[in-house]
């Protein structure tokens, strides 16, 4: 059974997912400045790992969600850069799942 306290925080990391995968399909075509879309594979990495700990409900699943929060604060400090849509989206889902994840990390 999943335990209840990881509803929301599996729900932003869900939606962190989308919006880093169409960033990183966006930009394989785009010059980048700074790490994007090379955060955005990370992110994607942590956030479907960070699931998988909240859904068997881990002993290392604060662990897990602490790190996913690191690597969210670095692929939003690097889209949030870029005046593309879809980097502003990736950017938008980064810090909404970074607000999500500072409870469980807490």
């Amino acid at each position: 059974m999943l335990n209840q306290k990881y509803l929301d925080a599996i729900a932003a990391c869900q939606q962190c997912i989308v919006d880093c995968s169409i960033c990183l399909h966006e930009m394989a075509t785009k010059e980048s400045m700074n790490d994007c879309p090379k955060c955005c594979i990370q992110c994607i990495t942590a956030c479907r790992t960070a699931i998988d700990m909240m859904t068997a409900d881990s002993k290392w699943a604060k662990d897990y969600v602490k790190l996913c929060k690191e690597i969210c604060e670095w692929c939003y400090s690097q889209c949030k850069e870029h005046n593309h849509d879809h980097c502003q989206c990736c950017a938008v889902s980064c810090k909404t799942c970074i607000e999500v994840l500072e409870k469980i990390a807490a």
